[in-house]
């Protein structure tokens, strides 16, 4: 148990700070009271002194977290303007969403960043945008995990002036945060420190000093008010736990320097209030913060955005080009003037299946290298209410088609031509179907796992998923299937790459003449490709069938990781329990270390 029966309350207009040594709660309780995390707690939050129906809630509050989570490669007006469309639909016009981004950004002072890319940022910068990014839709609650974390003194100052101003425009504004200094402490209206799961204080700042005198603890006057009542629940002057949680009542009363230990006002037990009064700007009728644009509209925008981003990642889009190119010119050459070659038939089918190999890994390996990265930002934008993620999951997938289309093209076109295979128009393009869907399915397997897993661990489970793939595409061909163990047979209807396999064979090799043998070569055994390809067993195989397979994996696939990913932001109970069974196992295998 972290959190033991605290009760509370902030007040719109105010700037509240969570604080406490290392453990006490103070990310559990954020989490609770923001509904990030809140699943195994039990107890009241109450809005307006009425139960908290969490759904709304989350429409109406926003939760910037520790991490500044930023889209790359746009610039502040550009993240700004791509949040206003998402958040405000189609209520306003181009000029009023123009309007309130200048507004906030003048507010938050980073006009003058406004045609900045995020990479280029100052750290103060990145988390005021992480604010004016939660600010478009004027939500009436808003949290913050430690926003002064990696900021300076005068970075910190000022991100606490700002949280202030904001606040004092009617928001309820909480935040966690570390040790503050004595002039941080002094600016939050009201302060809740946590200690070991309890509250031992609520109420103004430096009113902090005389609550501790009352219970004779004395703060040394060169000292800090914040260092020292963190020393004290650090137990560093004795064990003053109990006496403080039974002075402020663990959280229920605000302590008042002129009328000490004065009840306020009393909720009951494991009750915390979050608002005291919506001021009439902000009223709940209004729905001002609940202007969600329409699933297309939030398709467009996304998609949109994510191709400017592909764009302007121009070190990586030149790379992928060279890689494409390279590689082709590469197989091309080994493989050069072999389609007609009667010697070397046997050497065809290793280019098909190199073939197939390169449209596995090239699209793959960037989906695991990036997206667990990516998931991070989609938890925070899709917590906050920005878009569906049924929407960006869509945008995702039509994102990557462009560039998987011409990319695919230059490779085939080197390695079809070098290689020398027919140049019939029907058979080049059986080839290209094969290769892009092999890739685009390759990519989705990336997804699939990337949705789970960390980079480090994604990068290691995608390759090694690979390597059964790549052996039962291969498996069983010239030995006939009927001596194939039955467990084999059912694990080959698994590997994609035995249906793109097949589907090149029969593209390529499939009602062709022979082939002439060259007059260097002696004796040529497999001029008559239709023997060859009833040798490999696959002489009863159709490409339509094959392409039918391909497209059921892809929707298999896309449709794992979008219901993977959904599990990953929102778990239901099945994932709930296997992610318990999962810590339970961990910490077994830690403490048998």
């Amino acid at each position: 148990m972290i959190l033991r029966s605290v009760g509370g309350e902030f007040k719109s207009g105010q700037l509240s700070a969570i604080l406490g040594p290392s453990g006490a709660g103070k990310s559990t309780l954020l989490n609770i009271l923001a509904g990030y995390k809140c699943r195994n707690a039990t107890g009241s939050v109450l809005i307006n002194g009425e139960q908290r129906n969490l759904k709304q809630f989350r429409k109406m509050s926003r939760y910037i977290m520790q991490e500044d989570l930023i889209q790359p490669l746009l610039t502040v007006h550009e993240a700004m303007l791509v949040a206003a469309n998402l958040k405000l639909g189609n209520n306003l016009k181009e000029a009023a969403k123009l309007n309130a981004i200048r507004e906030i950004l003048e507010l938050l002072r980073l006009s003058g960043a406004k045609y900045t890319q995020t990479d280029m940022l100052s750290g103060g910068e990145r988390k005021r945008l992480s604010i004016a990014l939660e600010l478009l839709n004027n939500p009436p609650v808003l949290f913050l995990d430690e926003p002064t974390t990696g900021l300076d003194d005068l970075s910190c100052s000022q991100c606490i002036s700002l949280l202030k101003t904001i606040a004092k425009g009617g928001r309820t504004v909480i935040c966690s945060i570390h040790t503050p200094s004595a002039k941080l402490f002094s600016e939050f209206d009201d302060v809740y420190i946590l200690s070991a799961g309890q509250c031992v204080y609520k109420g103004y700042g430096p009113d902090v000093v005389p609550f501790l005198a009352n219970l004779g603890l004395e703060c040394p006057k060169h000292y800090n008010p914040a260092d020292f009542i963190i020393e004290v629940c650090c137990f560093e002057y004795g064990d003053c736990h109990e006496r403080m949680v039974t002075s402020i009542e663990n959280g229920r009363i605000t302590y008042n320097k002129k009328a000490p230990a004065r009840l306020e006002e009393v909720v009951s037990d494991s009750n915390i209030s979050l608002i005291k009064e919506y001021p009439a700007a902000l009223d709940i009728s209004d729905h001002s913060f609940d202007h969600e644009s329409g699933w297309i509209r939030q398709f467009n925008i996304l998609l949109r955005r994510m191709w400017l981003q592909m764009w302007r990642d121009k070190c990586y889009l030149v790379l992928r080009v060279f890689l494409y190119i390279v590689i082709g010119l590469v197989i091309g050459n080994l493989y050069l003037g072999m389609g007609q070659d009667g010697s070397k038939t046997l050497f065809n089918f290793g280019f098909y299946f190199c073939s197939l190999i390169f449209f596995m890994y090239i699209p793959m390996m960037p989906v695991l290298l990036q997206f667990p990265r990516e998931v991070q930002l989609v938890k925070r934008e899709h917590f906050n209410k920005w878009y569906r993620l049924s929407a960006y999951f869509v945008a995702l997938s039509v994102s990557t088609i462009p560039l998987q289309v011409l990319l695919g093209s230059v490779y085939v076109c080197l390695v079809y031509t070098l290689s020398g295979q027919p140049m019939e128009i029907d058979r080049l393009l059986m080839f290209y179907v094969i290769c892009l869907l092999t890739g685009i399915i390759s990519e989705s397997l990336g997804l699939l796992i990337a949705s789970q897993l960390t980079i480090v661990n994604a990068m290691f489970i995608g390759p090694v998923v690979t390597v059964p793939l790549m052996l039962l595409a291969v498996y069983g061909f010239g030995s006939g299937y009927d001596t194939i163990p039955s467990l084999i047979k059912i694990a080959m209807y698994f590997s994609y790459l035995r249906y793109s396999l097949e589907g090149l064979i029969h593209a390529m090799l499939k009602g062709r003449e022979k082939l002439e043998c060259p007059e260097s070569e002696q004796y040529c055994i497999y001029t008559d490709l239709n023997f060859f390809v009833k040798e490999m067993g696959m002489e009863n195989t159709l490409y339509w069938v094959d392409i039918v397979a391909l497209v059921g994996v892809f929707l298999l696939f896309r449709g794992g990781s979008y219901y993977l990913l959904r599990q990953r932001l929102s778990p239901n109970k099945t994932f709930l329990a296997l992610q318990y069974i999962g810590r339970i196992i961990k910490s077994h295998l830690g403490v048998a270390r």
